[in-house]
């Protein structure tokens, strides 16, 4: 039947009844976040293990109703979650920060799927007081905003919890003067893939350092009524091996704060992953996130080594949809697959899926949508949802679409990417000439793809913008949704086209006729400006530039036929 999440256990008859109010109850015997419904021909049962199972059961009950017309089928319905914490991430730090009726929006459709913990990834969109040069121009969430999406998500069984991060990934304080002498490497370096960054760490060993990270958490944690905070500790690059010992002094002298006292400490687990001498060195009261993008991330591996040590972990995969424009759909479902098996296999308790917006957040919030609704069920129910039919799911309990097309639409764009021969980890091929028009295409990092493949890849296109223009989402910001499919696909379309025009030379942007980049920049013009539109349809202005600043180099770079050389770290300097 077509619920998501499936229920573990359904018993349902042919025969329907009208839909009815549940007579409920509270029934401790049964799991916590479980319920059980019985249908019958009078009356309506819903129990609970406790008020969130009775949450969940009429989720499922109103979907059960959705499905037939307003009736509900005569039978019993079991369930309750392999997984005690299925969360989702939102990263509101890489330029876009949601209005708060969007936030609201997304915890409404959250809380439906039975996710029950939400996280705004936050490096410097916390309107910190005394701090308004680092938040000043990024529309920050403030207090009274904070104390409000708690409330609202409290009501829907949903902890809201506060993400901070508190080493690495600091590089919007480290470029202003008042925190830059607080970095690792002030003059910036080059990161294990040969990336040239800006300082992103600071010094552990500096106490300035620890000051400024105890001023934040004593300002932010009082917002939220959850009793756990995550603190990130992810990608400090600058710290070689040698020092790792620092590291890992750092995570004990956080978890010794005072501010952090009664609260769980989450923190990302790359930078002990596969060490179990550094993983046996962790404090205690600290619970790790193994967080992985790709299909082929050693979750098992991993997930097991953290057991071992008797270390509590989450896994976090993600929706794939960053650096993509049209998503990953493939790779986000088996990764959110693998990460749910390996937290069944070695003791997991939380399961946060991830939606990043690296590089300016150019993806459409239509292109997380899969890979959220497949996480959430199977951290839901592993076994009943792993091949959850994920076009109707989306069309009928996300969408409100009985015509499929935008689910056809935005399923097919999700694996337009595979359709080329040249294929690397956490991004799109498709979109390499947008973010590095430097690079050549057909050679280097797109060796191998061909003219045929990218025939393809337009046909797909064509047809996902003729699956969204016949849809009729019902939801009250479905036509934003098909708006944002189009925008997706027309994109992508410029960019096959610039792929197209450079494959006809030597792979160069520099050897396509001006008259040809006269004509991409135009088009990029015209998709710039619907961007814009997108953008304030459901995020606050501040970052709105600095993501425009993508497209504007990739225009720049029309303009003249030279690319900048270093253009977002990477270097054709021969």
């Amino acid at each position: 039947m077509n619920l998501v999440p499936r229920p573990r256990s359904l018993e349902l008859g042919d025969e329907l009844v009208p839909a009815r109010p549940p007579a409920r109850r509270l029934d401790r015997s049964l799991p916590r976040q479980g319920y059980e419904l019985r249908i019958g021909t009078d009356r309506v049962e819903l129990a609970g293990g406790d008020e969130a199972g009775l949450f969940y059961g009429e989720a499922t009950l109103a979907q059960l109703a959705r499905l037939h017309g307003g009736a509900l089928p005569v039978g019993t319905v079991r369930d309750h979650p392999d997984l005690a914490v299925r969360g989702v991430m939102l990263d509101i730090s890489r330029d876009k920060v949601p209005t708060a009726d969007s936030l609201r929006a997304v915890v409404d459709r959250l809380a439906a799927l039975k996710v029950n913990q939400v996280q705004l990834y936050s490096e410097h969109t916390f309107a910190y007081r005394g701090h308004p040069e680092v938040h000043g121009a990024a529309s920050p969430l403030d207090e009274h905003e904070i104390r409000e999406l708690d409330a609202f998500c409290r009501a829907r069984h949903v902890e809201l919890v506060p993400n901070q991060n508190c080493l690495g990934h600091m590089n919007r304080w480290l470029q202003h003067d008042r925190y830059s002498g607080l970095a690792i490497s002030p003059e910036g370096f080059v990161d294990p893939f040969g990336i040239a960054r800006q300082p992103m760490t600071i010094e552990p060993r500096n106490p300035d350092s620890l000051a400024l990270v105890r001023e934040l958490l004593a300002e932010l944690l009082p917002l939220f009524s959850s009793r756990r905070v995550h603190v990130g500790l992810d990608e400090a690059w600058e710290l070689p091996a040698s020092r790792l010992e620092d590291f890992l002094g750092w995570v004990t002298t956080l978890r010794g704060l005072p501010e952090l006292d009664g609260r769980e400490m989450l923190m990302w687990g790359d930078m002990v992953a596969g060490r179990a001498d550094l993983v046996g060195a962790l404090p205690d009261g600290v619970t790790v996130c193994e967080w992985g993008y790709d299909s082929w991330h050693p979750f098992e591996e991993r997930c097991a080594l953290l057991a071992d040590a008797g270390i509590p972990f989450w896994v976090a995969p993600g929706t794939s949809s960053w650096l993509s424009i049209l998503g990953r759909l493939t790779n986000a479902r088996l990764t959110c697959r693998a990460a749910a098996a390996a937290a069944l296999a070695h003791g997991g308790s939380g399961y946060l899926n991830t939606d990043w917006g690296d590089l300016g957040h150019l993806q459409q919030w239509l292109v997380s949508e899969p890979g959220l609704v497949y996480g959430a069920a199977v951290s839901w129910c592993l076994e009943a949802n792993e091949d959850l039919d994920l076009g109707a799911a989306l069309s009928t309990h996300v969408f409100d679409d009985d015509t499929g097309g935008l689910a056809a639409a935005v399923l097919a764009l999700g694996d337009a990417h595979r359709l080329v021969t040249p294929q690397f980890p956490n991004m799109s091929t498709l979109v390499m000439n947008l973010y590095y028009p430097q690079l050549p295409v057909g050679r280097g990092l797109t060796a191998g793809l061909t003219t045929d493949e990218l025939d393809a890849v337009d046909a797909c296109l064509d047809q996902a913008r003729a699956d969204a223009a016949r849809s009729r989402p019902g939801r009250g910001d479905g036509q934003s949704l098909a708006d944002e499919a189009a925008f997706s696909a027309d994109l992508v379309a410029l960019l096959v086209r610039d792929a197209r025009a450079r494959l006809r030379g030597d792979g160069s942007l520099a050897s396509v006729p001006q008259d040809e980049r006269a004509a991409l920049g135009t088009l990029l013009d015209q998709l710039t400006e619907r961007y814009r539109t997108l953008w304030l349809g459901r995020n606050r202005p501040g970052g709105l530039e600095d993501s425009l600043g993508w497209l504007r180099n990739l225009r720049a770079a029309y303009r003249s036929g030279r690319p900048d050389p270093d253009w977002g770290g990477i270097s054709t300097r021969s």
